[in-house]
């Protein structure tokens, strides 16, 4: 099976965890261009109370790169084609 095609002007934003039990999605495409530093504003608009109770503690991957998309990176472009990751963190028994 091929893999599925990113409609154009978007990415793909995949959810792991915690953040695909809150969206109950395990993934979507959003419209690009977007700012890394925007992008929890645009999941919080979609998604309301994510922010507080799943982004704050998890980490983000811009093309399997990590991202912190609070500081260094958050002037970073997520762009057409990109991929990006939700991550919670994992704890292990």
């Amino acid at each position: 099976m091929a893999p599925v095609k990113t409609p154009a002007g978007h990415f793909s934003i995949l959810y792991f965890a915690a953040a695909s039990t809150f969206t109950g999605k395990t993934s979507e495409d959003l419209p690009a261009p977007v700012r890394a530093r925007d992008l929890f504003a645009m999941l919080e608009g979609r998604y309301p109370g994510i922010r507080d109770k799943v982004l704050s503690s998890c980490a983000v991957t811009v093309n399997l790169e990590y991202a912190d998309v609070g500081e260094e990176d958050a002037d970073q472009q997520i762009g057409e084609g990109d991929e990006v990751a939700i991550i919670p963190p994992v704890s292990s028994g």
